[in-house]
């Protein structure tokens, strides 16, 4: 009988993502899983069939070659000439295996033997997983700018240096779990309505360790790790934000019995600067300028995460002109943490009109008032107020 198309098999694309393709096995593998259909011949086959399919998809390269030779490329690499060959002979304990692989370890199985989490011996040992630790890090826009490296000092539960993490005291202080025999895990069997069942569960002597303490270390009472602190140096790319999350890989608390370190997670902080304001990666400053200066023109200085610059204002600068100064924002960087560009400052330009007057300015004013170079037309006012109007889009 010809063969399927590996990803009609499984009801994908063939541009389904590697998580796609694993949720649609998990539910092919679930429906046609034989102790669902018991004696269904044409089930079992369908459930050997989408293993198959998923043994070649699942894998870069086997699915690179069977794209580009079909069914002819997987001779000697999925077995090319039935479900029986693929991966160099794959039995069902195998298949059940991987199912169990598939739901990420979990107890539970059918009956016939085949467990979820995996037969044959398999062991499954636990490693205890310290807990994460959360600093928050306040940063200025400099430190934003240019990124900057930090200092911390944390309390937090470190490896025992009596025992090296063990928990035992001495040599000899640890011995086979006589209960799961070093596997780390118990089988139970019982009754459903599927016929006999197979669970697996953490053994409870050695809480899936696989081994148990004989001796307990007299300085950490056998857990393996104490409380003390170490100091971390974490360093803050340059274009992080308020609220982003920088992971530190092991630098959290210690597991017990040298099992994994937990991360340090570092929530940023801005500091807000008196003049500037952030907007993403673009800086914003609001510039005020006196009727004169907006009138004749001038220079005035604007400030930057740098220091100040001086800025040519040109004469008849209206209210709501933005002064665009390139690549003085800050940098921009994307979900993997590279810098795509800088930012701009961002200039508003506004126009101060003096709230009191005396004697002599107002008979200023009132002459200037007569001539025509300040009674606004309608071509100016309209282009004011369609600045203003952006602000609102």
């Amino acid at each position: 009988m010809e063969k399927r198309d590996y990803y009609e098999v499984l009801g994908v694309a063939k541009t389904a993502s590697a998580d796609e393709i694993k949720k649609a096995y998990r539910k092919k593998a679930i429906q046609y899983h034989p102790d669902k259909n018991p004696g269904d011949k044409e089930a079992e086959e369908k459930f050997k069939e989408a293993a198959e399919a998923y043994d070649v998809l699942s894998n870069p390269d086997k699915r690179a070659r069977y794209d580009q030779f079909g069914h002819a490329g997987m001779s000697g690499a999925a077995g090319g000439g039935g479900f029986e060959g693929f991966g160099q002979g794959m039995s069902m304990d195998d298949i059940f295996s991987m199912f169990g692989d598939i739901f990420g370890g979990r107890g539970g199985g059918f009956s016939g033997g085949f467990g979820f989490g995996g037969g044959g011996g398999r062991t499954s040992q636990r490693k205890f997983r310290g807990a994460d630790l959360r600093v928050k890090v306040k940063l200025s826009l400099k430190d934003v700018a240019t990124g900057v490296e930090k200092k911390f000092k944390l309390k937090k539960y470190v490896t025992c240096t009596h025992c090296h993490g063990t928990g035992a005291e001495g040599d000899g202080g640890t011995e086979t779990c006589p209960t799961c025999h070093g596997t780390g895990s118990v089988t139970r069997t019982q009754q459903s309505i599927f016929g006999m069942v197979q669970s697996q569960s953490v053994c409870p002597q050695c809480n899936g360790e696989g081994k148990i303490i004989k001796n307990k270390c007299k300085h950490c009472a056998g857990e393996g790790i104490v409380y003390g602190e170490e100091v971390v140096d974490v360093k803050i790319p340059a274009g992080v934000a308020e609220g982003m999350q920088i992971s530190v890989n092991g630098k959290g608390n210690a597991g017990k019995h040298n099992g994994v370190p937990g991360d340090l997670l570092v929530v940023v902080e801005e500091e807000p600067h008196p003049d500037l304001i952030r907007d993403e990666s673009d800086l914003i400053y609001n510039l005020l300028l006196s009727v004169p200066t907006a009138a004749l023109g001038g220079t005035v200085e604007i400030p930057t995460i740098d220091g100040k610059v001086k800025v040519k204002i040109d004469p008849g600068t209206q209210p709501g002109k933005v002064l665009r100064l390139r690549g003085k924002g800050l940098p921009s960087v994307n979900s993997y943490g590279y810098n795509t560009g800088t930012g701009d400052l961002l200039v508003n330009v506004s126009v101060y009109i003096p709230e009191t007057l005396n004697k002599d300015e107002k008979q200023a004013l009132e002459k200037m008032q007569r001539s025509d170079n300040f009674t606004p037309n309608v071509s100016i006012k309209e282009k004011i107020f369609k600045k203003f109007r952006n602000f609102f889009d």
